[in-house]
């Protein structure tokens, strides 16, 4: 995903959060107030998470730098990765739990951080380890955290917002204003209920695009798709154990859309609508699909 998409899908979400804004004002007779905040609220979300989400989302998850003599096999994968994709080399952090996964995180390439769990680094062999460290590199190139991290913040607030709307709608009713137009009552009630939704759905649609896309510039990075899907089936049958028993999950479900691979749930028909993730099946047939053509191409090189 390019910087001017990214910014592109900010400024949606941005819109999104406003319009809510100017919905409580018609619902409630703020007279503007509620769209001003708003707006001016966006505005200090969009600066605090460009400039500081890196250090929230590390301290978050318990994430230290680790050093080249702490894990010299981590740092010359990601070296070489680097060197092939032209990336800035991003702080190496590691996380705290046996949980395997791992996220990307940072404003740009040039101030980013990729963290791995400790749980990841002894499930997987070492080919498998760097096609997820790929896959989090391809996000960086695309742009990604930033976007990620913009986005599921204003869908927070949003649903939090929609709620407290909601109960004030119906303890205290509204007031239209707008002229006393009830059409536009009408529409900024629909949109309070209806606003969360749309920002969910949103954060879905574009967190499974940027997963789809990280995939394949990770496995063109590495060069080997059959070892991120093979990571991907490995991390996937954990966190599935991990669901049936009940056991600990890391992080939150607010930063559910950073990690490999979101082990808060795997919903089946409609649950997969508001999945972060695609199905881990669907992005592994892929992956292979991608090899078996890379093995067609290079077949057919080498009978020319």
């Amino acid at each position: 995903m390019s910087a001017a998409k990214t910014f592109l899908y900010m400024l949606m979400m941005t819109a999104l959060l406003v319009l809510f804004g100017q919905a409580l004002d018609i619902a409630f007779g703020g007279g503007g107030m509620y769209l001003a905040i708003f707006g001016g609220f966006s505005i200090v979300m969009n600066f605090v998470t460009y400039w500081f989400a890196d250090t929230i989302v590390l301290k978050m998850h318990g994430a230290r730098v680790l050093d080249e003599s702490e894990a010299p096999g981590l740092h010359a994968i990601v070296d070489r990765l680097v060197a092939q994709s032209g990336l800035p080399k991003p702080k190496v952090c590691i996380v705290p739990t046996q949980i395997p996964n791992a996220f990307a995180t940072g404003r740009n390439p040039s101030h980013a951080a990729v963290a791995v769990t400790e749980g990841l680094m002894n499930a997987l062999e070492a080919d498998e380890l760097e096609g997820v460290v790929a896959h989090e590199l391809a996000h960086i190139k695309h742009y990604d955290m930033l976007l990620s991290t913009v986005i599921a913040s204003m869908a927070g607030l949003i649903a939090m917002l929609a709620g407290w709307a909601r109960w004030g709608l119906l303890l205290f009713g509204g007031r239209r204003s707008g002229g006393g137009n009830p059409l536009h009552a009408v529409g900024a009630i629909l949109l309070i209920l209806f606003a969360p939704l749309v920002a969910f759905i949103i954060r879905s649609l574009i967190s499974k695009q940027r997963e789809f896309a990280a995939d394949a510039g990770g496995a063109k990075m590495s060069g080997n798709p059959a070892a991120l899907a093979s990571a991907l089936r490995k991390i996937e049958a954990h966190a599935q154990r991990a669901v049936v028993m009940g056991g600990a999950r890391m992080g939150s479900e607010a930063a559910e859309h950073m990690y490999f691979i979101n082990h808060f749930s795997f919903g089946r028909g409609m649950g997969r609508l508001f999945s972060t993730h695609p199905p881990t099946e669907e992005r592994i047939e892929r992956l292979l699909a991608m090899g078996r053509e890379a093995q067609r191409s290079y077949r057919g090189v080498k009978s020319y």
